[in-house]
Protein backbone atom coordinates (compact mmCIF):
# COMPACT_ATOMS: atom_id res chain seq x y z
CA UNK A 1 0.00 0.00 0.00
CA UNK A 2 2.80 2.42 0.87
CA UNK A 3 4.31 1.88 -2.56
CA UNK A 4 1.02 2.91 -4.15
CA UNK A 5 0.99 6.17 -2.23
CA UNK A 6 4.60 7.00 -2.93
CA UNK A 7 4.60 5.91 -6.56
CA UNK A 8 1.79 8.25 -7.46
CA UNK A 9 2.79 11.50 -5.93
CA UNK A 10 5.50 14.06 -5.66
CA UNK A 11 6.62 17.59 -5.08
CA UNK A 12 7.09 19.47 -8.27
CA UNK A 13 9.63 21.94 -9.54
CA UNK A 14 8.24 24.91 -11.44
CA UNK A 15 7.18 24.02 -14.96
CA UNK A 16 8.96 26.05 -17.65
CA UNK A 17 6.10 25.56 -20.12
CA UNK A 18 3.66 27.55 -17.97
CA UNK A 19 5.48 30.85 -18.24
CA UNK A 20 2.54 32.53 -19.99
CA UNK A 21 0.11 31.83 -17.14
CA UNK A 22 -0.45 34.98 -15.05
CA UNK A 23 1.17 35.05 -11.63
CA UNK A 24 -1.36 34.49 -8.88
CA UNK A 25 -3.73 32.36 -10.95
CA UNK A 26 -5.54 30.03 -8.57
CA UNK A 27 -6.82 26.64 -9.68
CA UNK A 28 -10.16 25.36 -8.38
CA UNK A 29 -10.57 21.75 -7.29
CA UNK A 30 -14.09 20.44 -6.80
CA UNK A 31 -15.16 16.97 -5.74
CA UNK A 32 -14.84 15.73 -9.32
CA UNK A 33 -11.23 16.88 -9.62
CA UNK A 34 -9.52 19.67 -11.51
CA UNK A 35 -10.50 21.29 -14.79
CA UNK A 36 -9.08 18.47 -16.96
CA UNK A 37 -8.30 15.80 -14.35
CA UNK A 38 -11.04 13.71 -12.73
CA UNK A 39 -10.91 11.31 -9.82
CA UNK A 40 -11.00 7.78 -11.20
CA UNK A 41 -8.96 8.67 -14.32
CA UNK A 42 -6.29 6.11 -15.10
CA UNK A 43 -2.58 6.82 -15.30
CA UNK A 44 -2.60 5.65 -18.94
CA UNK A 45 -5.48 7.94 -19.86
CA UNK A 46 -3.86 10.99 -18.26
CA UNK A 47 -0.52 10.16 -19.91
CA UNK A 48 -2.15 9.74 -23.33
CA UNK A 49 -3.83 13.16 -22.94
CA UNK A 50 -0.46 14.72 -22.04
CA UNK A 51 -1.51 15.62 -18.52
CA UNK A 52 0.47 13.08 -16.49
CA UNK A 53 4.21 13.60 -16.73
CA UNK A 54 7.04 11.49 -15.43
CA UNK A 55 9.84 13.48 -17.09
CA UNK A 56 10.37 16.01 -14.29
CA UNK A 57 12.58 15.80 -11.21
CA UNK A 58 10.03 14.78 -8.56
CA UNK A 59 9.32 11.76 -6.39
CA UNK A 60 6.52 10.60 -8.68
CA UNK A 61 4.48 11.62 -11.71
CA UNK A 62 3.26 15.20 -11.95
CA UNK A 63 0.31 16.91 -13.61
CA UNK A 64 1.12 19.28 -16.47
CA UNK A 65 -0.21 22.71 -15.59
CA UNK A 66 -0.49 22.00 -11.87
CA UNK A 67 3.02 22.62 -10.57
CA UNK A 68 2.38 22.03 -6.88
CA UNK A 69 -0.40 19.41 -7.01
CA UNK A 70 0.52 15.78 -6.43
CA UNK A 71 -1.65 13.00 -7.86
CA UNK A 72 -2.07 9.86 -5.77
CA UNK A 73 -2.94 6.67 -7.64
CA UNK A 74 -4.10 3.33 -6.31
CA UNK A 75 -4.49 0.39 -8.71
CA UNK A 76 -3.85 2.75 -11.67
CA UNK A 77 -6.72 5.09 -10.71
CA UNK A 78 -6.46 8.66 -9.45
CA UNK A 79 -7.91 8.59 -5.93
CA UNK A 80 -6.57 11.79 -4.33
CA UNK A 81 -4.96 15.09 -5.16
CA UNK A 82 -2.51 16.56 -2.64
CA UNK A 83 -3.04 20.24 -3.44
CA UNK A 84 -0.59 23.09 -3.63
CA UNK A 85 -0.92 26.65 -2.40
CA UNK A 86 -2.33 27.92 -5.71
CA UNK A 87 -5.43 25.72 -5.43
CA UNK A 88 -8.73 26.45 -3.71
CA UNK A 89 -12.08 24.76 -3.22
CA UNK A 90 -15.23 26.21 -4.83
CA UNK A 91 -16.04 27.66 -1.38
CA UNK A 92 -12.74 29.58 -1.46
CA UNK A 93 -10.74 27.54 1.05
CA UNK A 94 -6.99 27.70 0.48
CA UNK A 95 -3.88 26.81 2.45
CA UNK A 96 -3.32 29.50 5.06
CA UNK A 97 -7.02 30.15 5.70
CA UNK A 98 -8.00 30.32 9.39
CA UNK A 99 -9.67 27.12 10.62
CA UNK A 100 -12.72 29.04 11.88
CA UNK A 101 -13.40 30.31 8.34
CA UNK A 102 -13.20 26.75 7.02
CA UNK A 103 -15.72 25.63 9.65
CA UNK A 104 -18.06 28.45 8.59
CA UNK A 105 -17.84 27.45 4.91
CA UNK A 106 -18.23 23.72 5.61
CA UNK A 107 -20.57 23.48 8.62
CA UNK A 108 -20.82 19.65 8.50
CA UNK A 109 -17.08 19.06 8.99
CA UNK A 110 -15.88 16.04 10.89
CA UNK A 111 -12.98 16.67 13.28
CA UNK A 112 -10.01 14.28 12.99
CA UNK A 113 -7.43 14.36 15.76
CA UNK A 114 -3.83 13.46 15.01
CA UNK A 115 -2.43 10.74 17.25
CA UNK A 116 -0.80 12.03 20.44
CA UNK A 117 2.98 12.06 20.38
CA UNK A 118 3.25 12.49 16.61
CA UNK A 119 4.18 15.47 14.51
CA UNK A 120 1.14 15.02 12.30
CA UNK A 121 -1.50 17.68 11.79
CA UNK A 122 -5.15 17.51 12.88
CA UNK A 123 -7.74 17.30 10.14
CA UNK A 124 -11.17 18.48 9.11
CA UNK A 125 -13.05 16.18 6.74
CA UNK A 126 -15.75 17.72 4.54
CA UNK A 127 -17.50 14.71 3.02
CA UNK A 128 -20.15 14.68 0.30
CA UNK A 129 -21.15 11.21 -0.83
CA UNK A 130 -18.06 9.19 -1.72
CA UNK A 131 -15.85 12.31 -2.11
CA UNK A 132 -14.28 14.65 0.42
CA UNK A 133 -11.88 17.44 1.18
CA UNK A 134 -9.38 16.82 3.94
CA UNK A 135 -8.05 20.03 5.45
CA UNK A 136 -4.88 19.44 7.50
CA UNK A 137 -4.33 22.19 10.07
CA UNK A 138 -2.29 23.25 13.08
CA UNK A 139 -5.28 24.46 15.12
CA UNK A 140 -5.07 27.95 13.66
CA UNK A 141 -4.78 27.68 9.88
CA UNK A 142 -5.06 25.18 7.04
CA UNK A 143 -1.64 23.85 6.09
CA UNK A 144 -2.59 21.40 3.33
CA UNK A 145 -5.67 20.34 1.37
CA UNK A 146 -6.27 16.86 -0.01
CA UNK A 147 -9.28 16.14 -2.23
CA UNK A 148 -10.70 12.96 -3.67
CA UNK A 149 -12.41 9.79 -2.59
CA UNK A 150 -13.49 10.07 1.05
CA UNK A 151 -12.36 6.59 2.09
CA UNK A 152 -8.86 7.21 0.69
CA UNK A 153 -8.68 10.66 2.35
CA UNK A 154 -9.56 9.12 5.72
CA UNK A 155 -7.07 6.33 5.16
CA UNK A 156 -4.35 8.83 4.29
CA UNK A 157 -5.10 10.73 7.49
CA UNK A 158 -5.09 7.68 9.75
CA UNK A 159 -2.01 6.07 8.19
CA UNK A 160 -0.05 9.34 8.07
CA UNK A 161 1.23 9.31 4.49
CA UNK A 162 2.56 12.30 2.60
CA UNK A 163 3.29 12.75 -1.10
CA UNK A 164 6.94 11.69 -0.77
Amino acid sequence: MTAAWVSGSGAHPPSPELGDRPVGVVQVVDLNGLRDVEFGDTEDELTRRGILRSDVDACGPTLAGYDTTSPIFVDDRLVLLWLGEATRTPQGVTAGMPVEEVRARYPALRELDAPQGTYRLDGLLARQGDRAYLFLHDGRAVKKIIAGYADWAQRLFHEGHSPC
